[in-house]
């Protein structure tokens, strides 16, 4: 390990848990584009799973919906 991302890191350990957990999710991206696969966190297989029963019991959001919900994330980006 480098020594600045060590350093990085170290600080990190103060960052409140929300922060970590939003460093975590970057860095499981960028893991994921190196092996090429994804491992999911508790809370994505969650939503999958939510996701899944909801399709199966014919509950569908409307296209409306899903244009607010991606507006919504791609504002949050910013």
């Amino acid at each position: 390990m480098s020594p600045t991302v060590k350093a990085f890191l170290e600080r990190v350990a103060s960052w409140p848990e929300e922060e970590q957990e939003e460093l975590a999710a970057v860095a499981r991206e960028i893991e994921a584009r190196r092996k090429g696969v994804y491992r999911l966190s508790e809370a994505e297989r969650q939503g999958v799973e939510k996701g899944l029963r909801a399709m199966r019991e014919g509950r569908y959001a409307s296209d409306e919906r899903v244009a607010a919900i991606f507006n919504e994330a791609r504002s949050s980006r910013k």
